[in-house]
């Protein structure tokens, strides 16, 4: 009998509701917020030296929490300086949140904004057939990695866009984190999709390795708490459980004895540390930044 597990994509309005849970319930958004404060400052040191106007991609833009924050450190760096920032991301609802916060923010008068409603990959191949290659001072592909095909290509291709003195930011789960343990460990179980790939920091690294790219990268420490995923019937704990094991339903449609391991894979040391009574997920990023 065909399983009842279907990939949480199946359902865009359930995983958009759980992944902004995922926002509330870890601190990914903060420790990158401290990583923009402390150390995006001498990452765009030069991307604009000797020019007029600056021009940024941002790869998976979401709602533009991150992004605005990243153009406030390249005003600050470079200021009064026109900055061209084009948007790729295929939600309408996240371009939507994001003209939102570009709305309530004050100071972007320098800053032309252009939305394109595609994926990466749409993105690339409509460049390809206009016969377009445009180059960018700043590109960043922040947590968006897992939703391409080929990773490696994608890599490569935006990167061929880069200035010389410009900078590509990837932002992924960390190889030390516990996605890393869960996804090796029960990736075949959980329903397969074409729509998301299971890579860490540690794939990417071996991917710019082999293309002999240079860079750096930094590790972010970074948990979510879970506590609610060992409630039985919590809604925000089995909206989390879809989140984790990218699964519509998985509380009520996993196999008793996957639930069971999944559950118990959770707590372990490898995944989770328990603190002050809450369960909490290591979910540790990398930040990688590649030279031209």
């Amino acid at each position: 009998m065909a399983s009842p597990m279907r990939s949480l994509f199946t359902d865009p309005d359930r995983y958009l509701q759980s992944f902004r849970l995922f926002l509330k319930n870890s601190t990914e958004h903060q420790c990158m917020q401290e990583f923009m404060e402390r150390q995006l400052p001498a990452v765009v040191e030069s991307i604009g030296n000797g020019k007029s106007a600056i021009n940024i991609l941002s790869v998976g833009g979401g709602a533009g929490e991150i992004d605005l924050l990243i153009l406030s450190k390249v005003q600050a760096r470079y200021p009064g300086v026109t900055i061209n920032n084009h948007v790729i991301e295929p939600s309408a609802d996240q371009i939507f949140k994001y003209k939102e916060n570009v709305a309530a923010t004050s100071n972007l008068e320098n800053v032309k904004f252009t939305w394109h409603e595609e994926t990466a990959y749409e993105y690339e191949s409509r460049m390809n057939e206009e016969k377009k290659s445009e180059k960018w001072d700043f590109i960043h592909m922040i947590q968006m990695l897992y939703y391409v095909k080929d990773v490696s290509a994608t890599i490569r291709y935006f990167h061929s866009l880069l200035e010389e003195q410009a900078k590509l930011l990837i932002i992924m789960v960390s190889g030390t984190s516990g996605w890393e343990t869960l996804w090796k460990k029960y990736r075949s179980s959980f329903p397969s999709d074409d729509l998301c790939c299971c890579i860490s920091s540690a794939d990417v690294k071996r991917i710019l390795d082999s293309a002999r790219l240079k860079c750096q990268l930094h590790e972010l420490p970074s948990h979510m708490d879970i506590t609610s995923c060992f409630i039985e019937g919590n809604k925000d704990g089995e909206m989390l459980l879809d989140f984790l094991t990218e699964t519509c339903e998985f509380s009520k449609t996993a196999p008793p004895e996957l639930k069971y391991q999944v559950m118990e894979e959770l707590r372990k040391p490898e995944c989770s540390q328990e603190r002050d009574g809450k369960i909490l997920f290591n979910n540790n990023m990398s930040v990688i930044v590649i030279e031209p």
